[in-house]
Formats: C-alpha cells, sequence, structure tokens
C-alpha cells in the first residue's frame, strides 16, 4: 500500500524538532547530575536552574517510564488523541493513535507507532505497514514526541550555545530572556530556541523557536506553556503555539495546542512492550 501526503506545518515542525533532537541524541551531561557545573555564561547558568527547578533528566531517567494521553489540535479543528509511552533508557517511544485527522487521516481505525530502540514500525488495525512514506512519518512522530516530553531536561545535552539577550517586561511579568542554539552536525540544519524564563518562578512561561527545514529559516513561533505538578516534578502540561517575531508578538492567528493528561511514571513498561 502506497500512502501521499502533501507537506503541512505539522509536518514542517515535527521534521524540525526531530533534527533538534537528532543532534542530542541519546547524550546526557555533567549539567544532570547533583554537582553544579561550570557554566558557560550566564544563560546557560540560568537554563541550569530553570532545569533544576522543573526537575532534571537524572530526575526523569530514574521514573524509568511515562504514559499519558497527547491530544494535538489545529485551528481547523482536527485532532490527534494517542497513547504514548516512553522508557527513558534508550528513548524508546510508542504512542497508539485512537484518532489520526493530521497524522495519516488516509488510514480508517487505530494506528499504533513505535521505536524499539533500533527499529521504527507501524500498525494498522493491528497489521504491519511497510510503506515508506508512512513510516518516514513514524519515524519524525516518535522522537518528536518524547523530544517535546523530554525538551526542558535534554536542554542540558551536550551540544548546545547559550546567550543572555537581556531582561525583557511582557504583561507585568519580568523575563530573562536566553538564546540556544545547537551544534550543527553534518549538513543537518537547526533550529533556535530563545526562552523567557520568569525572573520570580524561574519557569519559562513561552518561548520561541524555529523551523528550520531544508536551509531555509521562518519567522519563529511562539509557544506558551502551563505547568502542572506530577510526582515531583513541573510538568509543561498545556501548550499552544503559532507564528510570532523576534519580539515574542502575539498575533491574530489561530493557536495550535498541544494537552498531556493522566501522566503516569513508572509503569513497569519493558523492551519488549515496544516491539513490532
Amino acid at each position: 500500500m502506497k500512502i501521499t501526503q502533501k507537506p503541512t506545518l505539522y509536518t514542517l515542525l515535527t521534521l524540525a524538532i526531530f533534527l533538534l533532537y537528532s543532534c542530542g541524541e541519546k547524550t546526557t551531561q555533567d549539567t544532570n547530575t547533583n554537582q553544579s557545573p561550570s557554566f558557560e555564561n550566564k544563560g546557560h547558568e540560568l537554563v541550569y536552574h530553570m532545569v533544576k527547578k522543573v526537575g532534571d533528566y537524572q530526575t526523569l531517567a530514574s521514573k524509568k517510564d511515562v504514559t499519558y494521553t497527547y491530544t494535538y489540535t489545529t485551528p481547523d479543528g482536527k485532532s490527534d488523541i494517542s497513547t504514548e509511552k516512553y522508557i527513558f533508557d534508550g528513548e524508546l517511544s510508542y504512542g497508539l493513535y485512537q484518532q489520526h485527522e493530521r497524522t495519516l487521516p488516509e488510514l480508517n481505525g487505530p494506528i499504533e507507532q513505535g521505536y524499539d530502540g533500533q527499529t521504527f514500525w507501524l500498525k494498522h488495525n493491528g497489521k504491519l505497514l511497510t510503506d515508506t512514506t508512512a513510516l518516514k512519518r513514524v519515524a519524525f512522530n516518535r522522537p518528536t514526541n518524547f523530544y517535546w516530553f523530554a525538551m526542558f531536561q535534554k536542554l542540558l545535552d551536550p551540544g548546545l550555545n547559550y546567550e543572555f539577550i537581556g531582561e525583557q517586561s511582557i504583561e507585568s511579568n519580568n523575563y530573562n530572556v536566553v538564546k540556544i542554539t545547537f551544534d550543527q552536525v553534518g549538513d543537518k540544519v537547526t533550529d533556535t530556541y530563545q526562552l523567557y524564563i520568569n525572573k520570580e518562578t524561574s519557569l519559562v512561561d513561552q518561548f520561541l523557536f524555529t523551523v528550520a527545514d531544508f536551509g531555509v529559516i521562518e519567522e519563529p513561533y511562539l509557544m506558551q506553556l502551563t505547568y502542572e505538578p506530577v510526582a515531583d516534578m513541573l510538568i509543561p502540561t498545556k501548550r499552544k503555539y503559532k507564528p510570532s517575531d523576534w519580539n515574542a508578538t502575539v498575533t491574530d492567528a489561530p493557536w495550535i495546542t498541544v494537552n498531556w493528561t493522566n501522566i503516569q511514571f513508572d509503569n513497569g513498561l519493558e523492551i519488549a512492550d515496544f516491539k513490532k
């Protein structure tokens, strides 16, 4: 079976995050330990303390695995709703899509995506699919969804560059603004993050990110976050984003929303749960 699909904003965003993920894939850093690191600059220090506030990668990895419900909705009202499962050691990833109006909408009925540490795979109504176009989408979605969930923890991975931009006030909140770029590996294009770290809470209330695709740098998107305490961590369970500029201007464009619900850590998942 051959499945074709036109590139969408969703595809471009997932590709960009996948490329970012690839630059720091399966890596850790001394800053993920309890010992304070030597900071490159003020921006690095601000990011370090922010990550410690929400919970660093060591804290996340100690929970071994996570399950949650992922809901992605675009302005036209179409949604993906999946049950996500990850094992942190090896960054194994699984998604059961009960609804997939944005991801492979040509297929009727539930689809499953998996990454077992070596292989990406796809099932439709329990049957394995081998279509290369569809599998490329799996290769985007699995690491992308994992990266979004562990994004703040992975901002202390090697290969990242930090720059303190300055201070900025937005709607009565005072922020330290930090720019993050990624070391380029080969010909892979990478994106830029610009974090707005609340000076009072040390949390990222919002951030800008670019979509670097085929060497074309687009204007940034603005992501705004709402946190929820889960176990001993602060998880940005509600997210919304849309086009913006480098002043973080809120435009009239509609929001794309991403919600995480029913988050459960340490479920006893095994590698076999991620095999096709």
